[in-house]
């Protein structure tokens, strides 16, 4: 593939949309059609085309019709379809949901009824106190959830978020609360409450790591589930910011339950993964964490297992560059990732942090294997000038965490890298360092399994003792009692002995 750019059907072949919409919910799935118009990835009439089908299962009437005109305006073939009478029905199914949950929604109103309730501390202490107060049923409290998926539907993404938080403070139901989580996490995510958005994703995956139900425990479910939730988080981690968002993805996706669901069932989530690790690479490490440099190890092992399920330029940059040690490919790789990522809808905004840190990597890797290095060699590796690259190599050489020294001599056009020589001694004193310890660890463990065996043995041979003295206590009924007891005792101290 060039170094200077992908074509228009290369980049549409690495698109993963029609990937991720499967697993969305489809008022999620909008902003990632309308990114494919911005793109221009795909031909316009298509990508209309794909926005009315994915909107007119939706109550926006308006929006539909609004989409309806330009695909018809586009030549594209649709349906005629009777707007007005959408509209009646939507009104009519409105108002008939809304007088259902308007008994509930006068309580949630009420300042004095807030005050009694407890917030949802103890369920079953607000129902019972929303029956006996306020007259307030069960089906009443549904209705709220209802109401707050219609206006979902509707488009009204804050109103659905604000029925569906007060639904979960009453409901006992555990199959509504599931379902209104993941109402209210997608209304966060489209309203852009990125900090309410996460909490409910550590809601959800709390709920699906432990289930409460018998159908929710079976693996089947709990795989899709965890699909589900993999493909959701991606808007909330990408949106909280740099540090906090690639490193939130990194421990989610990386824990063993969801990274085998992504090998499982959704590999081309490893595009997200590899991209947060280099993006996050120089980032400094969160307390409790681990080091980012360990999350490109094992992510350059796992894209390098699962090849053979998806691979695409982000993917194979990373194994182009820790596995086969391939600098020309690698930094061809890296133009046409660039690219990917710029039309990627969830990495488009990290593509400049992207490259930053790939370079990073390009460089910290050439400067381990080599101890002279021609500037314009690397400048070209790197795709930058010589006078960029010589920019670049100087903020190298300030960055700590190479490991090396480095020193360039302007004359010759020349980098030369020296690493701290060990000696035999060194090497001596770092692998005997800790042997000491260890072998005191292993004397004190020694010594504690000897006393425990030692009083195991003592409180079988005192339980033998007592047995002989019950059996010649009642010699008169039965004469053998003592030797009945003592025998096993005995044995067992023998078997323990030996």
């Amino acid at each position: 593939m060039s170094a200077d750019a992908a074509t228009q059907a290369d980049l549409a072949k690495y698109d993963l949309t029609q990937k991720l919409i499967p697993q969305l919910d489809r008022h999620l799935a909008i902003p990632l059609i309308d990114h494919l118009s911005e793109t221009k990835v795909f031909p316009a009439a298509q990508v209309t085309k794909a926005q009315y089908d994915l909107v007119k299962g939706t109550n926006m009437v308006d929006y539909v019709e609004q989409l309806y005109e330009q695909a018809k305006a586009e030549g594209v073939a649709v349906e005629q379809t009777d707007f007005q009478k959408l509209r009646d029905e939507a009104t009519a199914r409105y108002k008939s949901l809304q007088d259902a949950a308007q008994p509930i929604m006068k309580v949630i109103e009420d300042p004095e009824a807030v005050a009694k309730l407890k917030g949802g501390m103890d369920k079953e202490k607000n129902v019972e106190l929303l029956r006996t107060d306020y007259n307030i049923s069960l089906e009443q409290i549904n209705a709220l959830y209802h109401f707050g998926q219609y206006q979902y539907s509707l488009g009204a993404y804050g109103d659905a978020a604000n029925f569906l938080y007060h639904f979960l403070i009453f409901s006992p139901t555990q199959e509504l609360n599931i379902s209104a989580h993941w109402g209210k996490l997608a209304s966060n995510i489209l309203t852009g409450e990125w900090e309410a958005a996460l909490v409910e994703v550590k809601d959800l995956r709390d709920l699906i790591d432990n289930p409460q139900t018998a159908a929710q425990a079976k693996p089947l479910n709990q795989l899709q589930a965890r699909t589900w939730l993999l493909h959701w988080s991606l808007f909330v981690f990408f949106n909280l910011g740099d540090a906090q968002g690639c490193q939130g993805l990194l421990d989610m996706f990386l824990s063993p339950a969801y990274l085998n669901t992504i090998q499982t069932s959704c590999p081309h989530l490893l595009r997200y993964l590899v991209a947060a690790a280099i993006i996050s690479r120089r980032a400094p490490k969160p307390a409790g964490s681990r080091s980012n440099r360990d999350h490109v190890k094992d992510l350059t092992r796992i894209v390098q297992m699962e090849e053979y399920q998806y691979s695409d330029p982000v993917t194979a940059f990373l194994k182009d560059l820790f596995c086969d040690f391939d600098f020309e490919r690698a930094q061809q790789r890296l133009a046409v990732a660039e690219q990917v990522v710029q039309k990627d809808f969830f990495l488009s905004g990290f593509a400049a942090d992207f490259v930053e840190n790939a370079r990073w990597l390009i460089s910290e890797i050439f400067c381990r294997i080599h101890q002279r290095i021609d500037i314009s060699d690397l400048s070209k590796t790197l795709n930058l000038s010589y006078e960029e690259g010589e920019k670049w190599i100087v903020n190298l050489i300030r960055d700590s965490r190479m490991g090396v020294d480095a020193k360039i001599d302007l004359k010759s056009n020349m980098l030369y890298i020296s690493r701290p020589q060990s000696t035999p001694t060194t090497t001596l004193i770092e692998a005997t360092r800790g042997l000491a310890f260890r072998s005191q660890a292993v004397q004190v463990a020694m010594q504690n399994t000897a006393e425990q065996r030692s009083g195991e043995r003592g409180g079988r041979g005192q339980g033998g003792e007592r047995r002989g003295r019950g059996g010649r206590t009642g010699g008169q009924t039965r004469p053998n009692a003592g030797q009945q007891g003592a025998a096993p005792a005995t044995q067992t101290e023998g078997d323990v002995a030996a």
